[in-house]
C-alpha cells in the first residue's frame, strides 16, 4: 500500500497540473469504487467544478473543489493516480477518469480495485472512516519525542504494531515502520513501554530520517506504486531491511530475518536490533 512518501510524491507531481483547472467530464468505469454518493451523483457534484487545492492527509488525497466540497481518494493496495494527455491513455486497469479544461486527464488505475473515492461537503468529512482520526504525521510539528513518549508510556503492545496504528501516527506503514526500527536499532516485537529515553529519541529521529529519504527518492516501488507521472520510485534501492529476507544487513553483515507481527510481514536484523 502506498504510504506517506508515495502519496505525497503523487500530490507534488499532480499539483501544478490540476490546481485551478476545471473538471469538464467524468468517466467512471467501475462505479463501486465510488463509496459516496452514488456514481451518478458523484459525477454531477464534481462536473464543472474548479480544483482549488490538492492536499494530503495521511494516506488520503484531498481535492478541494469549488463550492466547499472535497473529493477524497484512498489508493489502498494497488491504486495509481497520474496525469496524462487526453487521447494518450493505454491502461487496462483504468477505473476512473477526470477530464480537465487543460486538455489533460487525471487517471485512476487500480488492478485489485480496492481503492475508495468520495465527494462530500467539507463539513461532512468526518463521515469518511479514518480520515479525521489520524494521528500526527512524521516531519510535522506535533510529532515530537514527547508525543512518542506519551503514546508509548502506558502501552504494552508490540512497538511495530503501534507504529502502524494510524490513530497514533498518520501515514506510516509497513515499509517505513520496519526501516525506522532498523535505523533506530529496536527489535520490532518489544513492548512499546519498554523503550527508554535514548531509544525514544533514536526512534523519533529514525522515523523522520526514513520518511525524508523516501520523499527524496520519490517513494518505494516493488510492484504497483507509480508516481503522478506513472513512473517508479527509487527508494527500493536504499532500504536497509524491508524486503531483504536472507540478505546481509548493510551494517553488520548478519542475515536479515522475516517474521509475522500482528499479521504483517516484518523484517529486521537480529544482531543490530534489540
Amino acid at each position: 500500500m502506498p504510504e506517506l512518501p508515495e502519496v505525497e510524491t503523487i500530490r507534488r507531481n499532480l499539483e501544478s497540473h490540476i490546481v485551478d483547472k476545471q473538471i469538464t467530464a467524468v468517466d467512471i468505469f467501475l462505479p463501486r469504487l465510488v463509496k459516496w454518493p452514488s456514481a451518478d451523483e458523484f459525477r454531477a457534484r464534481v462536473l464543472k467544478k474548479k480544483i482549488n487545492r490538492l492536499e494530503r492527509k495521511g494516506k488520503y488525497l484531498l481535492l478541494r473543489l469549488q463550492g466547499d466540497i472535497t473529493l477524497i481518494i484512498h489508493l489502498r493496495m494497488t491504486g495509481q493516480l497520474y496525469i496524462a494527455e487526453a487521447g494518450h491513455v493505454t491502461d487496462r486497469f483504468e477505473r476512473i477518469r477526470l477530464h480537465l479544461d487543460s486538455e489533460e486527464v487525471l487517471v485512476y488505475s487500480d488492478a485489485r480495485t480496492l481503492g475508495t473515492w468520495y465527494v462530500m461537503p467539507d463539513h461532512e468529512l468526518g463521515r469518511v472512516h479514518g480520515l479525521e482520526s489520524l494521528g500526527p504525521e512524521p516531519l510535522s510539528e506535533p510529532f515530537t519525542v514527547s508525543y512518542l513518549a506519551a503514546i508509548f508510556r502506558s502501552r504494552t503492545g508490540k512497538i511495530k504494531s503501534l507504529l502502524l496504528n494510524q490513530e497514533l501516527i498518520g501515514g506510516l506503514g509497513n515499509i517505513y515502520a520496519d526501516e525506522s526500527l532498523a535505523l533506530a536499532g529496536i527489535y520490532p516485537e518489544r513492548p512499546a513501554n519498554s523503550l527508554n529515553s535514548d531509544e525514544l529519541e533514536a526512534l523519533h529521529q529514525a522515523i523522520n530520517t526514513v520518511i525524508s529519504q523516501a520523499l527524496q527518492n520519490a517513494g518505494t516501488t516493488f510492484r504497483d506504486y507509480r508516481n503522478g507521472y506513472r513512473q517508479e520510485g527509487h527508494n527500493q534501492h536504499h532500504l536497509r531491511v524491508y524486503g531483504r529476507k536472507g540478505q546481509a544487513c548493510p551494517i553488520c553483515g548478519s542475515t536479515i530475518v522475516r517474521i509475522e507481527t500482528a499479521g504483517r510481514g516484518t523484517h529486521y536484523c537480529p544482531q543490530c536490533q534489540h
